[in-house]
């Protein structure tokens, strides 16, 4: 059973996997570094990590975008 303890949260396990430069190249649309803009968008993130085409210069290794996948799953915890 999942206890708060090991439920991945956005500040210490989702902001830190998003780079600068992946911050930089989607900053036109939203922050990847802010909650409330990956919270809203996070079944599209995940749809294009889970495909591979983001970030735009390689795939995610799986276990990022499991924690990724994890976090949603979660309920997206702050």
């Amino acid at each position: 059973m999942a206890t708060e303890e090991n439920l991945p949260s956005f500040a210490r396990d989702i902001q830190p996997l998003f780079r600068e430069k992946d911050r930089a190249s989607m900053k036109w649309r939203f922050d990847l570094w802010n909650y409330r803009d990956v919270s809203t968008h996070a079944q599209a993130i995940l749809a294009r990590l889970s495909s591979g085409s983001m970030p735009c210069d390689g795939k995610w290794p799986e276990e990022q975008t499991a924690l990724f996948r994890r976090w949603v799953e979660a309920g997206m915890p702050e």
